[in-house]
């Protein structure tokens, strides 16, 4: 499985209906782009225990995850239609990003 791994950072004046067009745009990429077989977004949880947390140089608000088959759905999804109008919405509403990739494997623990 690759994973398409999005961190960002909406700009702090994005109005509600920007921040809406950006979930309408990946809503229909979701949908339109068969090869994307998930896709999971989800607001940094600050949990505030001395560690790690302290020490990120950088602020992410959101993750984007986005998980395909292969290399081969990776690539046909940036080459579609809709990732473009997609990250047309993107680029105009983050402040911030980053994005990877990663070929995940499954979890070699078995008893919990």
């Amino acid at each position: 499985m690759i994973v398409h791994v999005v961190l960002f950072s909406p700009k702090p004046d994005l109005s509600a209906a920007d921040r809406g067009a950006l979930l309408d745009a990946l809503a229909t990429a979701s949908k339109d782009i068969p090869s994307i077989k998930r896709l999971r977004l989800g607001r940094r949880v600050k949990h505030a225990l001395p560690g790690y947390e302290q020490m990120m140089r950088d602020d992410y608000e959101f993750a984007l995850m986005l998980e395909f088959d292969d290399v081969a759905g990776l690539k046909s999804y940036l080459q579609h239609p809709a990732h473009a109008a997609a990250g047309h919405h993107f680029t105009a509403s983050a402040s911030k990003s980053l994005a990877y990739d990663y070929e995940i494997v499954e979890s070699l623990i078995t008893d919990h």
